[in-house]
């Protein structure tokens, strides 16, 4: 048996849908890989699908100091018994307490990724907490993995003087082009349709999109929003005005979370993902590999895959005023807009393949003395 690896997530869904079938490759590629997160469906499905050994440890998302020590301790044991050659953590918690874990337990390779930081759009007491479990994080970690330019110049900046360097054109999950794909163009004659694709959430800029929408509407008739996701009304829900407006525009359709966004994507002509903070999208980068322009905000990841005037326009964020302006732009603009579309797959297919995410990780554990 080669070297063994364990891959950490707080909870089990991360794994289900980052690492999607990377574990397996790495299975194949002859590294013992074991699969480690809070016991749940997505860790029992990640199993068997993926061929490899899973181990449930029960962590929270939010902070509970109590709960984290006895979640600290089991790790510890873990690491003890399994002896692994190496640990790669992402999400915020497991990259806590599993570099913490690591670090006490001897591992020799210790690895977290970064797919987005929280502290930049907190204020406070929590801020400086947040900033201090990422201190840490880094400090208990050999390697540090930023998914994009923009986390590695914020970790830069307030969090670590460690060397580290973004894997490829950043992305930790790269994308299958075969699935991401158009099966039918879009009817010419139909609605002009924004999309949003995410949580329903303060934080996803769904205030603003409204309000922007609602305006562009009462002068464009033949326009339409899509919102595809699920609301979240006890973690940062939007203002009761906003789903208010939801509720009573006919023209704004919340289909709720769907288990396959690719139809929706299909009637639409632009996507709108005007979120406060993000690590790297990848929303806006199905988006582009469905042949759709995008609008997005000034922030990391999002100006990354964007470049403005080429694939998608960039505005500021919070600013409900430069959105309807965006909006209007594509609206009122088809010959441009095309051309943005007909650049969007071809960008993403450039940096974002799968395959070539994929191996860029590869290499990286290659280059790793293990």
């Amino acid at each position: 048996m080669g070297k063994k690896i364990i891959r950490a997530a707080t909870i089990g869904l991360s794994l289900n849908v980052f690492c999607k079938g990377l574990l397996r490759e790495l299975a194949d590629d002859g590294y013992e890989v074991v699969a480690l997160s809070s016991p749940d469906a997505d860790l029992a499905e990640v199993g068997p699908r993926e061929r490899v050994r899973t181990i449930g440890v029960e962590m929270e998302r939010r902070m509970n100091p109590l709960k984290d020590m006895v979640s600290l301790v089991r790790l510890i044991r873990v690491m003890w018994r399994e002896k692994p050659d190496m640990v790669h953590s992402m999400t915020p918690k497991a990259g806590l307490l599993c570099m913490l874990a690591a670090w006490m337990a001897r591992v020799p390779v210790r690895v977290h990724t970064f797919t987005g930081l929280v502290w930049p759009t907190a204020s406070g007491v929590l801020r400086k907490v947040l900033m201090l479990t990422d201190r840490v994080t880094c400090r208990c970690a050999t390697h540090v993995i930023p998914e994009g330019e923009g986390v590695k110049q914020d970790l830069q900046r307030s969090i670590t003087s460690k060397p580290m360097r973004v894997l490829g054109y950043g992305n930790v999950m790269g994308i299958d082009l075969n699935y991401w794909r158009r099966s039918t163009p879009k009817d010419a004659q139909a609605l002009f349709t924004f999309v949003f694709v995410g949580r329903l959430v303060r934080d996803k800029g769904i205030n603003e999109l409204v309000s922007a929408f609602v305006r562009l509407h009462q002068q464009y008739a033949h326009t339409r929003l899509l919102l595809v996701g699920p609301y979240e009304e006890r973690i940062d829900p939007v203002l009761p005005e906003t789903r208010q407006q939801i509720d009573a525009c006919e023209a704004i359709e919340a289909v709720g979370s769907q288990s396959d966004v690719r139809p929706f994507y299909e009637q639409s002509d632009v996507l709108v993902f005007p979120s406060y903070r993000e690590g790297f999208p990848n929303v806006v980068i199905e988006a582009g590999a469905m042949d759709l322009p995008s609008i997005v905000t000034d922030i990391n990841g999002s100006r990354e895959i964007i470049l403005h005037d080429e694939n998608g326009i960039i505005v500021p964020p919070r600013d409900a005023n430069a959105l309807y302006e965006a909006m209007e732009w594509m609206l009122t603009h088809p010959d441009e807009r095309q051309a943005m579309a007909q650049k969007a797959r071809r960008m993403v297919a450039e940096r974002y393949e799968q395959g070539f995410v994929r191996q860029c990780l590869k290499d990286f554990y290659k280059g790793i003395q293990m």
